[in-house]
């Protein structure tokens, strides 16, 4: 049976709160104290691009299947991590019993994967042009 919470029970929550929010703001207060002031003026207001002066405007146009191959390879590589609780988990999974509904179970997400990845074939997104 789970123990009764009394509004007494939040206190430290409270009071941890308060604390947090209090050396943020003795943090922000000491680094504005202690800061050196330098006026703004163009060099530092410029983009910083490895020691050189930047040429151009920083809006330019780009091939949006880099968006979409680094958009694919995030979904891909994320959902993959999920096959490693999976694995630590199995032989728990086995001892009760689970273990063929855990093998189904990764064997869908699998080929969700694989149809996932067959359809950005398809589209061409997986193409570097």
């Amino acid at each position: 049976m789970a123990a009764e919470q009394t509004p007494d029970s939040f206190i430290p929550v409270l009071v941890f709160m308060l604390f947090g929010l209090l050396m943020s703001g003795v943090i922000l207060l000491v680094s504005r104290l202690l800061r050196t002031h330098r006026p703004q003026n163009y060099d530092k207001l410029s983009t910083y691009e490895c020691g050189e002066r930047s040429l151009g405007p920083a809006w330019a146009q780009f091939n949006i299947r880099y968006y979409i191959f680094a958009l694919a390879f995030v979904v891909f590589d994320v959902e993959t991590i999920f096959i490693y609780p999976w694995a630590v988990s199995l032989r728990s999974m086995r001892s009760l019993g689970l273990g063929l509904f855990a093998f189904w179970d990764m064997f869908v997400f699998v080929v969700v994967l694989l149809v996932g990845l067959y359809y950005a074939y398809r589209k061409g997104a997986l193409k570097w042009v």
